[in-house]
């Protein structure tokens, strides 16, 4: 006898196990492909100027670049500024000077010391133009206010660290050796322009050159326009000295980078700039070079 069998319904499909996070109002779990598109696994937010700024170090103290041009600049300068100081240590025995005499004798170092400074500011933002590489970083941080602002703020300080400890290494050898032939003493205003003085009116040229090359964003080209806003004023009032143009040299002399630094060292120029004038002006020079490269970097194409 066969016994009735009654319809089974079948059972109801189990819902999918969910993974911690996925709900109705996100139904795909971060790293799965859904109807949005691929949801990141790896939290996203807005980059930061710290940020910013830790990417700029890392990549600053990656290159073979850096090392090289700052290497470079700290040999110039306590090469140059020990070997003035041995020489004058060995054939003045019986002269006496002054501070401002004895500091002094590491400007010629840091004024060619300057020059690959000035080399490692263009190249900073230049040879990303070169490689390509500013489209990533422009892509990682969209702000290019904040990515100009980030490069300006670790490439000046780390100029300004490593030449405050070249001019501060120059400045104590040369104290050292010519104590003795300063009956006055070294007062502390030469100290501090020899040093913090300086190392700040090289930062302030290197961000000079930062902002020539990310408006030029040809490292060559920006380069050539360094070195000569440094060495052809002078240069060219050589050849400026018939009475009709013969003021337009001597201006040149005065306002030129190589005159301005000694200046600071206190080198005494008449009708030019004096004490600490060298430095405003070099401050105004790359505020409006700096504005000018923040203008051009928002509205050109990377």
């Amino acid at each position: 006898m066969t016994t009735p069998t009654t319809p089974q319904h079948p059972a109801p499909p189990q819902a999918a196990p969910q993974h911690p996070g996925q709900g109705p109002d996100r139904p795909h779990w971060p790293g799965q492909a859904g109807p949005g598109g691929y949801v990141s696994p790896i939290p996203v937010r807005r980059a930061t100027l710290g940020d910013a700024l830790t990417a700029e170090w890392t990549k600053i103290r990656s290159l073979r670049s850096t090392m090289w041009t700052l290497g470079t600049m700290l040999v110039i300068v306590i090469g140059l500024g020990l070997t003035l100081s041995l020489v004058a240590y060995n054939f003045s025995k019986d002269e006496t000077a002054t501070g401002e005499d004895v500091m002094g004798l590491g400007a010629v170092g840091v004024l060619l010391g300057m020059i690959p400074v000035l080399t490692l500011g263009v190249l900073t933002i230049s040879s990303e133009y070169g490689t390509g590489l500013i489209r990533t970083t422009l892509t990682a941080c969209p702000s290019r206010s904040r990515v100009l602002a980030a490069k300006a703020i670790v490439f000046a300080a780390l100029t300004f660290v490593t030449t405050l400890v070249a001019t501060l290494l120059v400045s104590l050898i040369s104290a050292a050796l010519l104590s003795d032939r300063v009956p006055d003493g070294i007062g502390a205003g030469a100290w501090f322009k020899a040093t913090v003085g300086s190392s700040i009116y090289v930062a302030l040229a290197g961000l000079l050159a930062l902002a020539v090359g990310t408006m030029l964003r040809h490292s060559a080209g920006a380069i050539t326009g360094m070195l000569g806003l440094v060495l052809l004023p002078p240069l060219l009032a050589l050849f400026l000295q018939s009475d009709a143009v013969q003021k337009i040299g001597e201006v040149l002399v005065k306002y030129s980078i190589p005159m301005q630094l000694f200046t600071l060292y206190g080198a005494e120029v008449d009708s030019g700039p004096t004490g600490w004038d060298p430095l405003w002006i070099m401050l105004a020079l790359a505020a409006v070079a700096t504005a000018g490269a923040h203008l051009v970097i928002n509205k050109r194409d990377a």
